[in-house]
């Protein structure tokens, strides 16, 4: 996790600038920004060193790639011995078509947003990697009709 930093304006700006465009070059983000160029260099390493920046990526949609179908699955471990829980925290976020993984409190343990290619691989995954999870008691999968990014992040930056 993060430590939280004292970011100044021009750090605030140059995360801002690369949420818009993380392959911008660092003289085009100086260009933009109004600083030298070592000194975008400087902060960029500076952020990822800190953990604010966690990676670079390119982010692909699962539709263009034939996943037509995702959910959200609801799951409840049988008990919440450290050592279930760590087990499938660890074994989660590499079951096929997992995009993201959340350890919940509340009445669910985790949700994970899932890709299939259709509902019949939607079944087989829960079926597969969940209902039959000696830690998993129970599944509810919701399916996805749209999802859209949400930018309200960026307030944080202010």
């Amino acid at each position: 996790m993060a430590k939280v930093l004292d970011l100044d304006k021009t750090d605030r700006a140059l995360l801002r600038a690369l949420t818009a465009n993380a392959r911008a070059s660092g003289s085009s983000l100086a260009s933009t920004l109004g600083i030298a160029e070592s000194t975008v260099s400087l902060r960029l390493r500076r952020l990822q060193s800190n953990g604010v920046i966690r990676r670079f990526r390119a982010e692909i949609d699962p539709t263009a790639i034939g996943a037509t179908v995702q959910a959200l699955v609801a799951v409840r471990l049988v008990k919440h011995a450290r050592e279930e829980i760590e087990a499938f925290r660890r074994a989660a976020p590499s079951l096929p078509g997992v995009l993201s993984l959340f350890h919940m409190a509340g009445a669910d343990d985790y949700l994970l947003h899932v890709a299939a290619r259709d509902s019949g691989e939607l079944r087989e995954f829960v079926l597969a990697h969940l209902t039959g999870h000696p830690a998993v008691s129970h599944t509810e999968t919701n399916l996805i009709f749209e999802h859209a990014e949400g930018d309200g992040w960026e307030l944080l930056l202010t």
